[in-house]
């Protein structure tokens, strides 16, 4: 143990001074690729998914009675009762489930609004 402390001493006391910085920014030179990565993470992770939230949140409070909707687990069905957070669905006739409003995934179009039109 005292030969690695003795060798590490001798690592350090050869190494004498720090080096300058060749580069003519000088220690800023080593921030701007950190700041680089976090902008590109910004622009690709952060950024999508805080719109994506954000369009989700509209759809939620957008919510009507006799909207046609899927949920996250992907069932669909009409809403026929809204509270403040649970939306009462019919999922077929006579069967209907209460799930968390937040659990909506997006509206689904009626079969009258996606019927080709001639």
């Amino acid at each position: 143990m005292t030969t690695t402390f003795a060798l590490w001493m001798a690592l350090a006391q050869a190494s004498g001074a720090p080096e300058q910085s060749s580069s003519p920014l000088g220690s800023l030179g080593s921030i701007v690729p950190l700041l680089l990565m976090f902008v590109v993470i910004y622009l690709l992770l952060i950024r999508p998914a805080s719109k994506q939230r954000k369009d989700h949140q509209v759809l939620l409070t957008a919510l009507k009675k006799d909207d046609e909707v899927v949920t996250s687990g992907g069932i669909y069905g009409r809403i026929v009762g809204i509270e403040d957070k649970v939306v009462v669905l019919e999922i077929a006739n006579g069967v209907k489930v209460k799930i968390l409003r937040d659990r909506i995934a997006g509206r689904w179009p009626s079969q009258t609004e996606s019927a080709p039109k001639k």
